[in-house]
This record gives structure tokens, C-alpha cells and sequence, in this order.
């Protein structure tokens, strides 16, 4: 007897091998990077992945192939790895397009906005100028992570891992997967 599944039971099963994957292997890609190249390696891959786990309204695209734009504000430590990482990729219909910005806007057309600042002031006035938008917002400062965003990014025994603010989420008008935020370090709940 042969097992069918709809094409939703198919799209969740491999979701949920792609989150197990991602969780289990991205913090360990040692072999092709080293030092910050690999913790950047590594964040950059979940720069994208993310993606994949938020609903954003249908408002937040010209249309239902519209790119999803990865901005990257501030300092850029990436230094090519994220073009390559994204290269070819796609969420959903969405293509993934990725744009540097000395500033943002409320309207700078980002669907994902990496705050690349050390400086937590920057982070909270950056975070402040897109609250409300229907942006993925990730930080990635080394303090703790109330800087308000959606995702922060944290190292934790040598591994990269990350925060959840779903009440962050939940004042952009983003649904983040349930799969998602078990693999969060910690959720801060919607209210």
C-alpha cells in the first residue's frame, strides 16, 4: 500500500526535515569557514532559512512573485557571503534579493532587515524607523537581545543561535511558524 500525501502534508514534512537540518547542521559548517567567517557563514544561511518560517501580509508585496528583499543597515560583516548564500535561492514564488542601506525608511521595500550596528542606540533607533512595517527585523548586537527586534542572533557555547520577540513579530503584522519558535533559544510571547 502506497502512502499519499496532499501537497500540503508534503511542503510541512519538508519543512520540518529543512528546520531539523538547518538546527542541527548550520552551526557546525566548520570544514568551509573559520573564526568570524564561519559565524557570519553560518548567520547568513539563517538570514534566508527565516524566511521560510514567516507569514508576511499580502500587502507586503507588489505581487505573489515579488522578491523578498534581505536588506543589510549598517556595518556589513557578511563581505559577499550572504550574495552567495542567497544566490539562486527562493521562498515560497519569492525570489531572494539582497540590498545594502546606509539608512532605512519606512518604506525602503525590505521584507528581512539585518540592523548591523554594534552600538545598541543605532540598533533601537533603526528598529524604531521600521516598527510597525511588515519586516523581519534581526539584530545581532552582543548585549542582550530587548533591543525590540524580531530575531536576535546569539552565541551560545560556540554555536549561533538566536532570541524570538513574537510580540515584536506580532506589532509588524508577522506570524512566525510554531516550528520556528521551538527552536528559539527563548520567545518573548505575544501579549
Amino acid at each position: 500500500m502506497r502512502l499519499r500525501l496532499t501537497r500540503r502534508q508534503f511542503e510541512c514534512t519538508v519543512t520540518s526535515a529543512l528546520i531539523f537540518l538547518l538546527a542541527v547542521f548550520a552551526p557546525h559548517i566548520v570544514f568551509a569557514f573559520e573564526g568570524e567567517t564561519l559565524e557570519y557563514a553560518v548567520k547568513a544561511a539563517y538570514l534566508y532559512k527565516l524566511g521560510g518560517f514567516v507569514e508576511w501580509p499580502a500587502s507586503a508585496f507588489a505581487s505573489s512573485n515579488s522578491p523578498i528583499t534581505l536588506c543589510v543597515v549598517g556595518e556589513d560583516p557578511f563581505d559577499g557571503i550572504l550574495d552567495k548564500a542567497v544566490e539562486g535561492q527562493h521562498i515560497g514564488d519569492h525570489p531572494i534579493a539582497v540590498r545594502r542601506l546606509k539608512s532605512v525608511t519606512h518604506e525602503s521595500g525590505c521584507q528581512i532587515l539585518y540592523v548591523g550596528a554594534a552600538d545598541p542606540r543605532q540598533v533601537a533607533q533603526v528598529l524604531d524607523v521600521v516598527h510597525g512595517s511588515s519586516v523581519l527585523t534581526v539584530t545581532d548586537t552582543p548585549e542582550d537581545s530587548e533591543t525590540g527586534g524580531v530575531v536576535h542572533f546569539v552565541i551560545k557555547d560556540n554555536r549561533v543561535r538566536f532570541d524570538i520577540n513574537d510580540q515584536a513579530a506580532a506589532e509588524n503584522g508577522l506570524v512566525i511558524s510554531s516550528k520556528l519558535l521551538s527552536l528559539a533559544m527563548s520567545v518573548k510571547p505575544r501579549a
